[in-house]
């Protein structure tokens, strides 16, 4: 299918790694022109076979930095007609009354939340005056089921599932459309680290820390596994496209099931 993407100047925030580097590449062989915001580089490279990645080194907790990340695409591309935002951070974790002070939960606020709005303010008015646009913002599972050892991501990823709803709402008019993508239990550098610290605490290998995570904390997978980063980069690749020009204000699940719910 052809997405009708390429010349399209994309923005993926977190494109050196993980979903956000899965979609990088699907944008860039479908000829999208792709800058990578992104706090540091260290995979970009991989990119480079399948276009010219241009690298904008940002920190999401800097409005500052997300401007001045914007007026170098700018230069080098022209104004951003899709944004995907896949940076964030696993955040504060453990006991909601013993574990997690305000410093823990507004940092993961800042970065998570906060992160996206200071996005979503900066590259959505280019797009407003452009008449065409398409903003992805990254979820979870997490935004519509509890995890008690995961409150303040949790509690950004229902936030940011509220906001989706609000942008679409403001700015489909314009021609604006923003979506939802979220995943559940992705092999990613974060899902590897949470495996590595089960692995080393229970003494087992790997594949026995991730089997017995599926079967202990996420037994609605239905498929039993780990999801692959190039199964989310897909769905995010097709909401960037003019194939889905009447999808905005959506919630797509990439989860294996894990979310049993009916409901958004």
């Amino acid at each position: 299918m052809d997405l009708g993407l390429k010349g399209k100047v994309a923005v993926v925030t977190g494109g050196d790694s993980g979903i956000g580097k899965a979609t990088a590449e699907i944008l860039l062989k479908e000829g999208a022109k792709v800058a990578i915001l992104n706090r540091s580089f260290d995979e970009i490279d991989d990119l480079k076979p399948f276009g010219d990645p241009f690298p904008v080194k940002a920190d999401i907790t800097s409005l500052e930095q997300v401007e001045a990340a914007r007026e170098k695409i700018i230069e080098h591309f022209g104004p951003a007609e899709i944004v995907v935002h896949s940076a964030g951070i696993t955040g504060a974790v453990g006991d909601f009354l013993d574990d997690i002070d305000d410093e823990g939960w507004m940092h993961t606020i800042n970065v998570n939340l906060m992160g996206t709005v200071r996005i979503c303010r900066t590259f959505i008015p280019d797009m407003r005056k452009a008449g065409w646009g398409r903003v992805v913002l990254l979820g979870s599972e997490d935004a519509v089921q509890p995890y008690i050892e995961d409150m303040p991501y949790c509690a950004c990823k229902a936030g940011t599932l509220n906001l989706t709803k609000n942008l679409s709402k403001a700015y489909a008019k314009d021609g604006v459309l923003t979506n939802m993508v979220s995943p559940a239990f992705v092999e990613t550098a974060m899902t590897n680290a949470m495996m590595r610290s089960r692995s080393e605490e229970r003494g087992i290998s790997m594949d026995e820390a991730v089997k017995s995570f599926l079967a202990e904390n996420r037994p609605g997978i239905e498929v039993g596994r780990r999801g692959k980063v190039a199964e989310v980069g897909a769905v995010i690749a097709f909401l960037c496209s003019e194939q889905a020009s009447y999808v905005v204000g959506s919630n797509w699940r990439v989860d294996g099931g894990s979310v049993s719910t009916i409901s958004t």
